[in-house]
């Protein structure tokens, strides 16, 4: 069963969590941590948000976000998107 689709509204504060594939690691080093957070602040700059606080696990991450507009999907995409590629490409 698919979860719902997620309530997107402007102005709304968002609580994101994103796993790896079967729970494995989605970081090697802090290359690939700082490598991350470079691709969070390209989307956050197109996308129009804000981070308000994010955690870096080993096989996941956090972010509390705060968007101006609704388009948090897009926005994870992107972030989530752009990093698989940058991390299988390495």
């Amino acid at each position: 069963m698919s979860r719902p689709l997620r309530i997107e509204f402007p102005g709304a504060l968002y609580h994101v969590t994103s796993r790896g594939d079967r729970r494995e690691p989605i970081y090697r080093d802090d290359e690939d941590r700082i490598r991350q957070l470079d691709v969070l602040a390209q989307a956050i700059d197109r996308f129009d948000a804000q981070v308000l606080s994010y955690c870096q696990m080993g096989n996941h991450f956090h972010l509390v976000l705060h968007t101006r507009q609704a388009n948090l999907s897009r926005l994870m995409r992107h972030v989530n998107g752009v990093y698989t590629q940058a991390f299988n490409q390495r």
